[in-house]
């Protein structure tokens, strides 16, 4: 019982992991640009910690699905997942630092870091499939 469950639940995953990579009509290109715009009201309006960590929870799944695909695709999936994840911390940081040197990074340009990484990301993973 507890076995078929559990298999049930690395199912769900796996089919979300290939919905992700699909990508169709760039819907999660899309919502992870509308959790860069929640984080963005978060972080100047409201402020709560935890609409923050959801937000940037659901960005790094998503954006780490799309490197590790681009990346990593003969990986398992774990594997593709924590490499996409590694990657995507790299990134952000370089843009981040790049920013930093241009200019002070604030909300508005830590925004655009989590945009600019995101678009990297879908372009990349759309790159790869063909």
């Amino acid at each position: 019982m507890i076995l078929g469950r559990l298999g049930e639940a690395v199912l769900k995953i796996y089919t979300l992991e290939n919905q992700i990579v699909q990508d169709k009509n760039f819907l999660f290109t899309i919502i992870s640009y509308f959790v860069i715009l929640a984080v963005f009201v978060n972080l100047n309006t409201l402020k709560f910690p935890l609409i923050g960590s959801a937000a940037l929870i659901t960005y790094f799944a998503i954006n780490s699905v799309f490197l590790g695909n681009a990346f990593f695709r003969n990986e398992n999936a774990f594997l593709r997942l924590m490499l996409g994840v590694l990657l995507l911390i790299i990134l952000l940081g370089m843009l981040g630092w790049l920013t930093i040197l241009i200019y002070n990074l604030d909300i508005v340009l830590f925004s655009l870091v989590l945009a600019i990484a995101a678009t990297l990301s879908s372009l990349m993973n759309r790159r790869m499939k063909h």
